[in-house]
């Protein structure tokens, strides 16, 4: 089986991102909007596309599990074991929150997915920075299961379209969300 060949769409997206621009990409999950999730500017781009208000946080997606550390102070290593044991795309919320855009949470938590996706993963990796994940909709919208289902205001509100899997048709599903209390014990969000 060989390997999709996706590199200019990595090297646009890299561009793009780098200079504070936002994205229309296909996920782990479904299409989504994303940008530098360290940068304020470009987080709040992403929010005013969507007419989306500041107080509701955003998924930031990171390649490795060890990733974690660097964005989170302090995380339970249960969580760690739990990740493993996931087979569908799993958000966690962690509290604690470091080194990434202020504006994407008023609370000091953070819902970050490890991707497990070739394309999100290698991107990510090529970054070196974590990328914001929200759906490809306005607020209050449906978001879309494929491309063509990405309302027009979203496709001409973005910097950059990537055009690898525009064509699938195998609906993608929203990740489950689950929070680690301080307790140690789980709260699913979304299953």
């Amino acid at each position: 089986m060989t390997m999709p060949d996706f590199s200019s769409d990595i090297e646009s997206c890299l561009q793009t991102l780098r200079s504070g621009g936002i994205i229309l990409y296909p996920t782990d999950t479904i299409w989504g909007i994303g940008c530098d999730a360290t940068d304020p500017v470009a987080v709040g781009k992403v929010y005013a596309l969507k007419k989306r208000p500041e107080k509701k946080s955003m998924i930031v997606l990171l390649a490795d599990e060890r990733d974690v550390l660097k964005y989170v102070s302090q995380p339970d290593p249960a969580i760690f074991n739990f990740l493993q044991s996931t087979r569908k795309p799993t958000t966690v919320i962690y509290s604690g929150a470091v080194g990434l855009a202020q504006n994407l949470g008023e609370d000091g938590t953070i819902a970050i997915r490890v991707v497990k996706d070739d394309f999100c993963k290698q991107l990510i990796k090529r970054f070196r920075k974590p990328i914001v994940s929200t759906s490809a909709n306005i607020s209050g919208q449906e978001p879309p299961a494929f491309f063509d289902e990405v309302q027009t205001a979203v496709r001409q509100g973005v910097d950059y379209i990537v055009q690898y899997r525009r064509d699938e048709k195998v609906p993608g599903e929203p990740s489950s969300i689950v929070r680690f209390n301080r307790d140690g014990t789980l709260t699913v969000i979304r299953d």
